[in-house]
């Protein structure tokens, strides 16, 4: 029997940035099944496709990406928030972990890392 694809949500403001990571993530085992490019959109589309992983980056127009984490968390119980950001800064990071991220990826990483 065949596993299901990994469903992923790619959450960034920047479409250049969106589309870059979603060629890093073309495999048979990955499906990205929407993009956002603002606050809103994610709060609109995520709820109702239950992605199994969201990448999203902590500048979003909006909103900033941790407090919508915080806000997102209890609303998909069962999807990985992990955020992808240019963010070297430490206190992102904490703050990242003490809302519910499941991750924290800084955008210098390889498309093989990711």
């Amino acid at each position: 029997m065949a596993v299901a694809p990994l469903r992923v949500m790619l959450v960034d403001d920047h479409a250049l940035v969106r589309s870059a990571v979603r060629q890093a993530l073309v495999a048979p085992d990955i499906e990205v099944v929407a993009e956002a490019a603002t606050a809103q959109e994610v709060l609109d589309v995520a709820p109702r496709l239950h992605p199994d992983v969201l990448l999203m980056d902590i500048n979003l127009p909006g909103a900033d990406g941790l407090s919508l984490l915080r806000e997102l968390v209890p609303r998909l119980p069962d999807t990985k928030i992990v955020m992808l950001t240019i963010s070297e800064d430490r206190r992102d990071l904490l703050q990242a972990m003490r809302n519910g991220a499941a991750g924290y990826l800084t955008k210098d990483l390889g498309p093989d890392a990711l």
